[in-house]
């Protein structure tokens, strides 16, 4: 465990620049990115898409860009997904509830259009943004929630290599309906692990001829624990 004796906190995220094998991350500008995100999250196929988000329905492009735009005001800082072979915008997420004194912040505001399905983009993705908060701002803490009956949501933050910390009964009012929210973190002690895990699964030599992973994510990531504790 890291010596907090002289901790003094931890640069507030700013939006950055992330560049992968797959993907590039890009700090979200409304006059660059709104209509190709809106694209990209399928236009108005975006409410299904968004069905576990606390916010009303989308009744076209300019309300999404709107809803953006406040949740800019309220701390989110969001950043779009482009897809390197095509140059489309994909999907976003947010660092969002950031608390830099005690070195906390939560990746939230998460939407993966249909391009990102089946594909190695998403791990790439949160990567990305983890090793950022970790090795670039030197954060303790990386949060996952979601609304408790998101199940694709929770078995992705446990395949991450977030560790499910439970569950905030009445959390919230969703969509005029009670939301409990369940909560998943990594932790700096934990993300040398995932983050070797992650760089063996991206890894060429984890996809055959037809792109198709070799080893699971959550293998290769018990393997090393495995390892480190033999």
């Amino acid at each position: 465990m890291r010596d907090l004796s002289t901790f003094k906190g931890c640069p507030a995220p700013k939006p950055v620049n992330l560049s992968g094998r797959f993907v590039t991350i890009e700090p979200y500008d409304r006059d660059l990115h709104l209509q190709d995100l809106w694209d990209g999250l399928g236009g108005m196929a975006i409410n299904p898409l968004l069905t576990y988000f606390s916010n009303d329905d989308f009744g076209g492009v300019e309300d999404f860009g709107a809803w953006l735009d406040a949740m800019k005001k309220g701390g989110w800082i969001t950043h779009v997904f482009r897809n390197k072979a095509t140059g489309q915008i994909v999907g976003m997420a947010n660092y969002m509830r950031a608390d830099p004194a005690n070195g906390v912040v939560e990746i939230g505001g998460v939407a993966h259009g249909p391009a990102m399905s089946r594909s190695p983009l998403s791990t790439e993705v949160h990567y990305l943004m983890a090793k950022h908060v970790f090795e670039d701002l030197g954060y303790r803490r990386y949060e996952w929630k979601c609304h408790n009956d998101n199940q694709p949501s929770k078995t992705t933050a446990l395949r991450y290599g977030f560790t499910f910390e439970g569950v905030f009964r009445q959390h919230m009012i969703s969509k005029g309906g009670n939301r409990d929210t369940a909560w998943f973190s990594i932790i700096d002690s934990e993300w040398p692990v995932v983050n070797a895990a992650f760089e063996a699964w991206l890894a060429p030599d984890n996809f055959d001829d037809k792109g198709q992973q070799v080893r699971r994510l959550e293998d290769i990531r018990a393997g090393m624990k495995a390892g480190a504790q033999s």
